[in-house]
């Protein structure tokens, strides 16, 4: 993270806390000959539209009291997508009883990879519901062996 992202996401994160949404990540980038500033907003069922929007207006006008970007930009407060990576505990919190997907580093139980329901966590332990054919399974998974975790889509 370079320092206007640094700087951006310690002014705004109290203020995106205090609207009820976390910052999952704020981007500063050049693309062609504009620079873009990006943050990435979640919430408990997911972001909408909406609250990008509202998000985004109390953002602008902090953002040029702040002035911690120089130069022109353009501000872009988005959803991080629906199968976004798991970061912390708080995304584990907002994903119980939605869909998970993990994948772990050795093999446990004859898998790899496991998609399915985040049923329970703690700090070792994710626990998911998942289908093997007609059946379902639980299997609880150290988060030392896991490579990646992130949200999924289960339809």
């Amino acid at each position: 993270m370079n320092r206007t992202e640094q700087d951006v996401m310690t002014h705004a994160q109290p203020l995106i806390e205090e609207m009820g949404y976390k910052l999952i990540e704020v981007e500063y980038v050049k693309e062609g000959p504009d620079y873009y500033l990006r943050l990435y907003l979640d919430k408990k069922g997911g972001i909408t539209l909406e609250d990008c929007a509202q998000a985004s207006e109390v953002l602008s006008e902090k953002l040029d009291e702040w002035d911690i970007v120089k130069g022109g930009y353009f501000l872009d407060v988005s959803s991080p997508g629906a199968e976004r990576p798991i970061k912390d505990d708080d995304d584990l919190e907002m994903t119980l009883n939605q869909g998970i997907y993990v994948k772990t580093y050795q093999q446990i139980d004859g898998n790899k990879e496991w998609t399915g329901i985040l049923k329970d966590y703690d700090s070792d332990t994710v626990t998911i519901d998942y289908r093997e054919k007609t059946r379902t399974k639980t299997v609880t998974i150290g988060r030392d062996r896991i490579a990646t975790i992130r949200k999924a889509v289960i339809l």
